[in-house]
């Protein structure tokens, strides 16, 4: 019996094949078994006759299964022999305990099958010709990508070559794919001329605590059962890391951990933690906290946009001013206190002027969070964050001034606290130093006509970079420049159309594009050579979640076609350009391209990750720091969803112990090993964006939602997903809607002096009038579009930091007839 049947689902017979699986989306990270079985059978209804040995001859209990038709799928292997597969959440993940969200629960659906969701994968290499994309072999795309690669370094040298690479785990990552791209590029090709997937240089999203030395996850998922308050800036967990806040956050807020609290803590106050929300907007987080906290424990600092640090000094000062600092941890563990509170001094009244929040706000907020409870204890108070300030105005400066007000209240370090980004991927990054000696703005050199061969690997910049109209826009042209010239070379050998290629490039100001993915995605627009890859299932990966949690999601199944792993395409481009260089008999150059003799992603993992720090190994910058090469990928098998929690302490049998929690010692990653203020001066807007406000009337605020996966990869085709959102939306304060004759449904143009976009109104009473929050990276409606090109000193993007004018363009009615505009905070 397939999957493919209407009237049920099929079960897993008991025999049924069981691996691991690590959901491929967000940060958190849930845990899920994959059962595989032969499409030809379906286990019993009998506890004892399927492989999830639930009774289901009667009814079975709420929540005792979380089991639906997306997390089943019928797949082909590579013999042509079918089998059922059945994704299901684990009930003993301690992420998780059994919890699914919408994102995870359709990874069966997105799993490969010719007839499925993910029928329009890449399956094998395709190349640009004319106006038509062909598919190749391996050999031949091969021959040219490596042909154009030597040509560039020979001639011009590797800042000819720029990428575009993921930096993450999850799917399209992973400690086996970041040693892969990074020993290509960096040790091999050595080209500075690198960028992030969702930012325009090779930079980190938190250099500012990283300086201070805070790593940026610190503590476990536990820490947030156990915190008396919760401080969240700049992040929406509901619907960003759903299973986290679920699981994790809920269960405090509602005083299901009180008991738990006192156990841990004896002789300490307990009770439901409440929670301060940091947001301009009142997002689905805000509601649900209310709904399950009771509002009278639920502060929400609705702050005027950009105003972060103006907040965070305003505290800090009160904080000190009130003598709830906690001097002799200062005083031992940390450094540049003084000269901090010189600069980030900031009056209740000053800071309730910059930020737009009353005083007496500021003050409740202060007191939940950093005064002394009655049992005498400090408080213990986890300070949770995401792109809200990571995008937000001056990342640096926002940085600093957060952690130099956790570091002075000892909220690092202590169990229930935690100064943590919330994240967006899973984490992942094993990668030999990055061989620049500054940060490039890469997509400026793109937009300057600099770089001659662009590789775009596991990334959309067209729907998820800065300025992107414009980036998008000169891409094409120069892009459109090297089609021309290829389709003029008919019957070209390798050879000749690399060096028709290359004069197209070097001398009339074209560039060739490669991308490197799951599907075609938008790129295919303007590519000349698309690759395929692979993804967790489909080969063995492993990543960490927002805690450290390093798990090995198990492949069950083949690719299609003859896509590979990205550490193993990695691998082929190396050793092709190292046979390219020994037939010249240019054994220097073909001897930075060895060491890639790797046959499965387990020699990418034991060659990067497991080498990491270990006697006369170069240097390697990795997560899973010098303790890496206790994690094996047997170790990790048996530890199953669970893994193990970076770094590895040691091993105990076949059991790897890691580190619940970060800087319990008091010694932090400074050469000192003493935490370091940072001053954070408040400068209000940057020039570029506060001139962008003075002439437009609306604050394009953007981000992630619940129902769809960072770019819609997957989700576009998907038409639970698609019909739901067949465009971008951006939701509107009703009033401001009204004004401009729009309607929920209709479309709308975003412009301002940067470019120009699209979006489906949704008009929501809990946007503020001259506010708005659009859908960011969708495939139709780029937010990036109207995003100004400033950057930080880090050359770190001010997504967040978007104002733009709004007219209606006209209405779509099978819009405002199939799809539902009812609010979307729940109430």
């Amino acid at each position: 019996m397939t999957t493919t049947t209407k009237d049920r689902i099929a079960l897993p017979p008991k025999d049924a094949q069981r691996t691991n699986m690590t959901c491929h989306f967000c940060i958190v990270g849930c845990g899920y078994h994959v059962y595989k079985w032969d499409a030809n059978r379906e286990g019993g209804r009998a506890a004892g006759q399927n492989a999830l040995g639930v009774d289901f001859t009667k009814q079975v209990p709420p929540l005792a299964i979380t089991m639906t038709k997306a997390m089943t799928n019928t797949i082909t292997d590579h013999s042509g022999k079918r089998w059922n597969i059945m994704i299901v959440p684990d009930k003993g993940c301690s992420v998780n305990s059994g919890l699914s969200s919408t994102r995870g629960g359709k990874m069966a659906s997105y799993m490969y099958a010719h007839d499925g969701i993910g029928k329009e994968r890449l399956k094998n290499p395709r190349i640009n010709r004319g106006d038509q994309w062909l598919d190749t072999s391996w050999d031949n795309a091969l021959a040219i990508y490596a042909g154009l690669t030597k040509k560039i370094l020979d001639t011009d040298g590797p800042s000819g070559l720029l990428y575009d690479c993921f930096d993450h785990g999850g799917a399209g990552g992973g400690f086996e794919n970041t040693w892969g791209t990074g020993k290509l590029m960096f040790s091999a090709l050595q080209t500075p001329m690198v960028r992030i997937h969702n930012r325009p240089a090779y930079n980190s999203e938190c250099h500012a605590t990283r300086d201070m030395g805070v790593g940026e996850l610190n503590n476990s998922y536990e820490d947030a059962q156990l915190s008396d308050c919760i401080i969240a800036t700049g992040c929406n967990p509901y619907e960003t890391q759903t299973n986290y806040f679920l699981n994790h956050w809920l269960p405090n807020l509602n005083g299901g951990t009180v008991e738990k609290k006192k156990k841990w803590f004896p002789g300490e106050a307990a009770a439901a933690a409440k929670i301060v929300i940091v947001d301009p907007r009142r997002s689905a987080t805000v509601a649900i906290c209310e709904q399950i906290a009771g509002k009278d424990n639920v502060l929400h600092l609705d702050i005027e946009p950009g105003s972060d640090t103006a907040l965070f000094n305003t505290l800090l000062t009160y904080v000190v001013d009130q003598g709830w600092h906690d001097k002799d941890y200062i005083a031992k563990f940390t450094k540049g206190f003084d000269d901090a509170m010189k600069v980030n001094r900031m009056s209740l009244e000053d800071g309730s002027k910059a930020t737009g929040i009353p005083v007496a706000k500021i003050r409740q907020a202060a007191e939940w969070a950093y005064k002394t409870k009655a049992s005498g204890h400090r408080p213990r108070t986890f300070h949770a964050y995401e792109k809200g300030i990571i995008w937000g105005n001056d990342n640096y400066v926002i940085q600093s001034a957060l952690v130099s007000l956790v570091l002075a209240t000892q909220n690092v370090g202590r169990r229930g606290t935690g100064v943590c980004r919330m994240g967006g991927h899973q984490e992942g990054y094993t990668r030999p130093p990055y061989p620049g000696d500054k940060k490039i703005y890469i997509d400026q050199e793109v937009i300057q006509g600099r770089g001659l061969m662009y590789t775009i690997w596991g990334t959309n910049p067209f729907q998820t970079t800065l300025n992107a109209e414009e980036h998008r826009r000169v891409l094409g042209k120069r892009a459109q420049i090297v089609r021309e010239a290829m389709s003029r070379a008919r019957g070209a050998s390798v050879e000749q159309m690399v060096d028709v290629i290359y004069d197209a490039c070097k001398n009339k100001g074209g560039m060739y594009v490669v991308g490197i993915n799951l599907y075609p995605t938008t790129l295919a627009e303007e590519a000349h050579m698309l690759l395929p890859a692979a993804h967790p299932g489909e080969m063995n990966l492993t990543s960490m979640n927002g805690e450290r949690r390093l798990r090995l999601s198990e492949k069950f199944m083949d690719p299609p076609g003859s896509a590979k792993p990205d550490c193993l395409i990695a691998a082929d481009i190396a050793n092709t350009l190292k046979a390219m260089y020994a037939r010249d008999g240019k054994a220097d150059m073909a001897k930075r391209f060895e060491g890639f003799d790797w046959k499965t992603e387990e020699d990418a993992f034991n060659d990067g990750f497991r080498r990491a720090g270990r006697p006369g190994v170069g240097p390697i910058d990795s997560q899973g720091g010098d303790t890496g090469y206790l994690a094996t990928y047997a170790l990790l098998r048996k530890a199953g969803n669970n893994g193990v929690q970076l770094p590895i302490k040691r091993v105990e049998g076949d059991k790897m112990i890691g580190t619940e929690m970060a800087y319990m010692d008091g010694k932090f990653d400074t050469k000192d090993g003493k935490a370091e203020f940072k001053p954070a001066p408040w400068n209000g807007l940057p020039k570029t964006v506060a001139d962008q406000k003075a002439k437009h009337r609306f604050w394009i605020n953007n981000g992630r939602a619940n129902e769809v996966w960072q770019t819609a990869y997957h989700d576009q085709y998907n038409s639970f997903v698609r019909d739901r959102y067949p465009s971008a939306f951006i939701e509107m304060n009703p009033e401001d809607a009204r004004s401009m004759g729009v309607t929920a449904g209709d479309v709308v143009e975003v412009f301002n002096d940067f470019g120009s976009t699209y979006a489906m109104a949704y008009p929501q009473k809990a946007i503020k009038a001259g506010q708005t929050f659009m859908l960011f990276g969708y495939i139709r409606g780029v937010a990036g579009d109207v995003t100004s090109p400033w950057v930080d000193r880090n050359v770190v993007p001010y997504y967040k930091g978007t104002w733009a004018s709004i007219k209606r363009v006209g209405s779509v009615d099978d819009w405002k007839q199939s799809i539902s505009f009812k609010e979307r905070r729940y109430a």
